[in-house]
């Protein structure tokens, strides 16, 4: 229980942080330093890039190779923490409001680089502490606890960004506050991470499973194929994130303030606290693989009414059911694809994993959403029917991906019965 706390206490700030810095930042850049729609997408596109590729070729491969976690954790914070001011403080001086946000676009990639130590860390801590049935509940309960963090964080956030209504739209990005504040907060999540022990495998755990040679290739096959839906179902429903602020936010379309785009974003975070409490038993009751369908079928109803929806009342019900996908898809999806990772190769295989996840907020925007609504504006399309459109996109590959997971589950995992043998039932 011990170990616990200090993980959901670290999960609550880094959620915190998250809400508070990364809700507002796509609307900074659009309204506040005239970035196109396309280019304030790659503030999520080139940092989530070189993290995976600092995760994928240098901290999971060092993870794996000295079985380090909590110092990996401990080194991305604080890393973390400094880059952030830095970043503030060169996009102030940047000698146009262009170039201000390329600073922060260029920092955040940076800064990514080390903060991926965190990412990596983190993911493989998880299953070195606890068993695989463990898994989906205990993800479900971490995602539950960072969802208050994150309703706390958006809440904040929504106040800071027009200094209460006293100030001007972006004042709380370019004052530094949505900068300060989240750096405090990764110094301070470091606290309880220290009181956690470092992690990596037991000696005696490859062994007790009774997955052999013939059933480890398989699991592998397995593994790349589950990675192959992931990239749809993630990319389809995460790729519109960094646009929807702005969508929510156009004159033509709802034209909310700073503080109702806070309540649509926490929405979405009151769903995330209540399902993530049940997710561990969804899990028991339909099984990991399954879940992880249900939570991309969920993602399809509410990508289908932000495409189609001209009225305010139903984004708080999509924003309702992408949590509700958000919380399944992650805490069953980490469950499913623990049971198909070695051991040994946590650090490493869980790094492309993370990719899936990752890369969907900003290189699906960048390479999909955001040209899309960019091309029709420019064709003469409304703005607001441009970014149905970009929903759309993800809609369907959130159905591609879905069928492939499918297969998956239903089809090749029967035939192998992996999940059996890595259980050893």
């Amino acid at each position: 229980m011990k170990i616990f706390w200090g993980i959901s206490s670290f999960q609550a700030l880094a959620m915190f942080r998250r809400g508070l810095f990364y809700a507002f930042l796509s609307i900074y850049l659009r309204y506040f330093l005239g970035l196109s729609v396309t280019e304030t997408t790659l503030f999520a596109t080139l940092p989530m890039v070189f993290n995976i590729l600092a995760q994928t070729f240098i901290w999971g491969r060092l993870s794996d190779r000295r079985q380090l976690r909590r110092t990996l954790i401990l080194w991305g914070e604080g890393c973390g923490a400094v880059g952030t001011v830095l970043i503030w403080g060169c996009h102030i001086l940047a000698p146009t409001p262009a170039s201000s946000g390329y600073v922060i676009i260029l920092g955040l990639t940076i800064v990514e680089i080390f903060w991926s130590m965190s990412n990596i860390g983190w993911s493989a801590l998880i299953s070195d502490l606890y068993p695989e049935k463990q898994r989906n509940a205990v993800l479900g309960y971490l995602t539950s606890i960072g969802g208050v963090g994150r309703l706390i964080g958006i809440w904040i956030g929504g106040l800071l960004y027009d200094g209460m209504g006293a100030m001007y739209e972006g004042w709380g990005f370019y004052s530094g506050a949505l900068f300060f504040i989240p750096a405090a907060v990764m110094l301070f999540s470091m606290i309880p991470v220290v009181y956690l022990p470092e992690g990596g495998i037991r000696a005696t755990e490859t062994t007790e499973t009774k997955c052999d040679a013939a059933c480890q290739v398989a699991s592998i096959k397995m593994f790349w194929i589950f990675l192959t839906a992931m990239v749809f179902i993630n990319f389809g429903r995460n790729g519109v994130i960094i646009i929807q602020s702005q969508y929510l936010f156009l004159d033509t379309g709802f034209n909310v303030s700073s503080r109702v785009l806070g309540y649509i974003f926490n929405t979405e975070s009151v769903a995330i606290i209540c399902f993530g409490l049940l997710a561990g038993r969804l899990g028991r009751w339909v099984g990991d693989g399954p879940s992880v369908c249900l939570g991309a079928a969920i993602a399809i109803v509410y990508l289908l009414i932000y495409s189609l929806t001209d009225n305010l009342s139903w984004i708080y019900v999509a924003s309702w059911f992408r949590g509700m996908a958000d919380v399944i898809i992650l805490a069953s999806s980490y469950a499913f694809v623990s049971v198909l990772i070695p051991p040994e190769r946590r650090g490493t295989l869980f790094s492309l994993f993370n990719a899936t996840l990752f890369l969907s907020w900003g290189v699906a925007g960048t390479l999909i959403a955001g040209p899309i609504v960019d091309l029709l504006f420019h064709a003469g399309i409304s703005q607001a029917i441009a970014y149905r459109a970009a929903y759309l996109s993800g809609l369907v590959m959130v159905i591609i991906g879905l069928s492939i997971q499918m297969f998956l589950v239903f089809v090749l995992m029967p035939k192998t019965g992996i999940s059996a043998q890595r259980s050893g039932n």
